[in-house]
């Protein structure tokens, strides 16, 4: 099966432009816009219009009219401080205050925004739901979408981080149940639905494929590893201790603040450092209005010296189904101090040593008595608005003096519990009156404490990938070669390379598939990722290999990545994350990757492997070179490891030596460019004369010499002639590459006459690949668009 050499557009896969109020201040992105350009000048005026233009009389100029005043700002009102007030008291930290008072200006309420502004929260579905998450959560977002205040909360179900997370053995099916008893939960909990939606990250995600997966490759190609590594806090992870899916994690978190629209991102305290991931690449990708931050309290866990609740611990938190014996058992049993402790500073941390991510506190406010049980009566009794506490035959409507209280002596341990279990209890009735009495929550929650009893596994042998085969875009045992990341200045030699690569295969009954990596090349940052150079290389790649060797190209199948991904974007992003919860990070990174560089490089990786278990092909030709053997490394270990449980075997891998035709010695990389060290694919013909005369030709040294290298690279069988007079030996033809090294190497062939005939055939080629690209206007087109980045 063929198809066309055609390389098409793929400007509709822009990255995400998230639109709304342009006086607000959410994640509104606007289109980076280019430097503005020098004004153009005056077009000369036609024939007929010169010979008239002294004819006309000049019109004078109309006076220009003043611009009208800006709108004065909207009256802050009583009403809109209280929105302002009441949704400060959600946050620990609010970054920042003024951006949300400005927010509620432009959108909330009384404006006359459509939609008002938009927060959201992302829940990865992973067992059994907290009070924290419950309880908690339903009170904070009442608080956001009070009646009147014009906005909406946006529930992000996020099943596939979720699987990236290797929550439920990597199971989706199990990861969709847990999420729908999420669900169920918020809504007995209490949570007014009539400003909340609940979008699912899978169905979001797949049905917008082509505007999130550019938006997550452009947040990539714009961090380093290092900064990734510091948002592993979100996963629970040590910075040492990460698979290549944890990096994935914060990627898609930040994409999801821009494809949400979000104003304001409403998370825990644990997610801070991955939204102000989000405010930084607004900075990187200049998008004018950053999303607000408003980041709640993480309350501790029951135990001494739990900074959080534990899902793997059931007596660390009371859970949102607990029964009334499980509240008191494990509220009287909870760490409960009464006096304060000042804790010294470690010691990495007095050195002023970096601490690693995953081990860093997760409270904003210093807390020397960390008592979980004050902590859950100041966050969760006394969060809604009038609510009070009883202890001790004493009411009370605010925390301090509870807390003042407790450590007076005034208020016994036993009271406090006791007094906090009945709160609790009334707290959590409704829920239990939900999962008994209605059907559905019922099933649901039985499945959930199932899954948690067969614990961390999963008995499916199968293993999700895009296949190409099945789609019909590839024939079954293709032999496979991967297109060059692109570059403003494509050399002659990337191109011979490839058709090497694609005639490394013999077997002429196989398909040979050139598969352009159009994405990869947007996360690796190649040409800045600009779509329309890299769309333009590949436009001229294939038109210079045609052009080369037109007989052989047409039997060539050309796949673009962007196509392929879209023919199934939910099978191979699911590939790419079971490839990157297989490889830890630092395998993936291999010998030549460092944290300093773009994380954008491993994203990269594991797209090779997932296109690779797309394709499913029988051979792949790679260059000799360390990111080849890396990669090729991981194609085989994850086909052995994980993907012969499916029937799928390895790949034969062929290696093909590099055609070296550089022109030049550079010793510094000060003086390096490839104009000058490589012939170029759209470098005129009269430069195959003019850079030849300046190759390296160094008499008798055939170690390094680019004539005899850039000859025999573009000539047939039929040899080379070189033209000589007879004073001079007369013509000669050299039918091998040795043959003529030997001459040349004894100074029976000399430095000019060999020049003369490599010129030649320089010239030659050249102009057949101009011919070609003016053949076809797009080519042409192509051709002077990445000239034009190039400058």
């Amino acid at each position: 099966m063929t198809t066309p050499v055609e390389i098409k557009k793929t400007e509709k896969f822009s990255v995400l432009e998230a639109t709304g109020a342009g006086t607000g201040t959410g994640a509104e992105a606007e289109k980076p816009a280019p430097a503005p350009a020098p004004a153009p000048a005056a077009a000369p005026a036609a024939d007929g219009q010169k010979q008239n233009q002294g004819k006309k009389k000049s019109k004078a100029k109309k006076p220009s009219q003043p611009k009208a005043p800006p709108a004065p700002p909207r009256e802050w009102t009583d009403a809109m401080e209280d929105d302002y007030q009441r949704i400060l008291t959600v946050g620990e930290e609010c970054i920042s205050a003024k951006e949300l008072k400005a927010l509620i200006t432009a959108k909330g309420r009384g404006s006359e925004h459509a939609t008002g502004f938009n927060l959201y929260d992302g829940f990865e579905p992973s067992g059994r739901m907290h009070i924290a998450q419950g309880v908690f959560k339903a009170m904070n977002v009442n608080k956001c979408t009070s009646e009147g205040t014009n906005s909406t909360f946006t529930f992000w179900v996020a099943d596939w981080f979720a699987l990236m997370n290797d929550k439920m053995g990597g199971d989706l099916e199990k990861i969709k149940i847990v999420g729908k008893y999420l669900i169920e939960v918020w809504k007995a909990a209490g949570m007014s639905l009539d400003h909340v939606v609940f979008k699912w990250a899978s169905e979001e995600i797949t049905d917008k494929a082509d505007k999130y997966w550019p938006t997550m490759l452009d947040v990539s190609r714009r961090f380093n590893i290092t900064r990734i590594k510091k948002c592993c806090q979100i996963m629970g992870r040590l910075e040492g201790n990460l698979t290549s899916a944890q990096v994935l994690y914060p990627l898609m978190q930040c994409t999801d603040v821009f494809f949400l629209r979000a104003d304001i991102c409403q998370l825990g305290v644990d997610q801070r450092k991955v939204n102000m991931l989000a405010r930084e690449y607004c900075d990187a990708a200049r998008i004018k209005n950053k999303p607000v931050i408003l980041s709640h309290h993480m309350l501790y866990g029951l135990k001494a010296g739990q900074e959080k609740m534990s899902k793997s611990d059931p007596d660390s938190a009371i859970f949102m189904e607990d029964t009334v014996e499980d509240v008191e058992r494990k509220i009287m049993n909870a760490y409960c101090p009464d006096k304060e402790i000042v804790e010294e500073k470690k010691e990495q941390e007095q050195e002023g040593e970096e601490v690693d991510a995953g081990k860093e506190s997760m409270q904003l406010k210093v807390d020397t008595l960390k008592n979980p049980c004050l902590d859950y009566i100041e966050h969760i009794i006394l969060c809604p608005p009038g609510s009070t506490f009883t202890v001790n035959g004493v009411t009370y409507s605010e925390f301090a003096p509870i807390r003042a209280a407790f450590l007076a002596g005034d208020i016994s341990e036993e009271q406090l519990k006791t007094a906090l279990i009945a709160e609790l209890n009334n707290l959590l009735q409704p829920v239990r009156d939900h999962f008994t009495n209605d059907a559905n929550a019922k099933d649901l929650l039985a499945k959930v404490r199932q899954f948690k009893r067969e614990g961390n596994s999963t008995s499916k042998k199968t293993v999700r990938r895009l296949d190409l085969v099945s789609l019909g875009k590839v024939q079954a045992g293709c032999h496979a070669v991967f297109g060059p990341l692109p570059s403003a200045n494509p050399t002659l030699e990337v191109a011979l390379q490839t058709i090497n690569q694609l005639k490394a295969c013999t077997n002429k009954d196989q398909q040979k598939v050139l598969f352009l990596p159009d994405w990869t090349a947007i996360v690796c940052n190649s040409c800045d990722a600009d779509k329309k150079a890299i769309d333009a290389f590949f436009s001229i790649f294939v038109a210079s290999l045609q052009a080369l060797d037109a007989d052989f190209m047409k039997d060539i199948t050309i796949l673009k990545q962007s196509e392929a991904i879209l023919a199934d974007p939910s099978n191979y992003w699911i590939s790419v994350i079971n490839v990157g919860r297989h490889f830890a990070l630092d395998d993936v990174m291999g010998t030549n990757v460092e944290d300093a560089d773009g994380v954008g490089l491993v994203i990269g990786r594991l797209m090779k492997v997932a296109d690779v278990m797309g394709l499913a092909p029988a051979s792949i030709a790679m260059p000799e070179c360390d990111d080849a053997t890396i990669e090729s490394g991981l194609i085989g270990r994850f086909v052995d490891e994980k993907m012969k449980v499916s029937g799928m075997t390895k790949s034969a891998i062929v290696k093909v030596s590099r055609s070296n035709l550089e022109l030049q010695i550079v010793e510094s990389e000060v003086h390096k460019t490839e104009n000058f060290e490589y012939y170029l694919l759209d470098d005129p013909k009269v430069n195959g004369k003019s850079k030849m005369k300046k190759a390296f030709c160094e008499p008798g040294n055939v170690e390094f010499c680019p004539p005899i290298a850039l000859a025999f690279a573009f000539t047939e069988s039929e040899g080379i002639t070189i033209h000589r007079s007879d004073d001079n030996g007369g013509d000669v033809t050299y039918k091998t590459k040795a043959d003529m090294e030997a001459d040349f190497k004894s100074g029976a062939l000399h430095p000019g006459d060999l020049k003369a005939a490599s010129t030649k055939i320089m010239v030659a080629v050249l102009d057949k690949i101009s011919l070609g690209f003016k053949a076809d206007k797009d080519v042409t087109k192509s051709a002077k668009a990445l000239k034009a980045f190039a400058k």
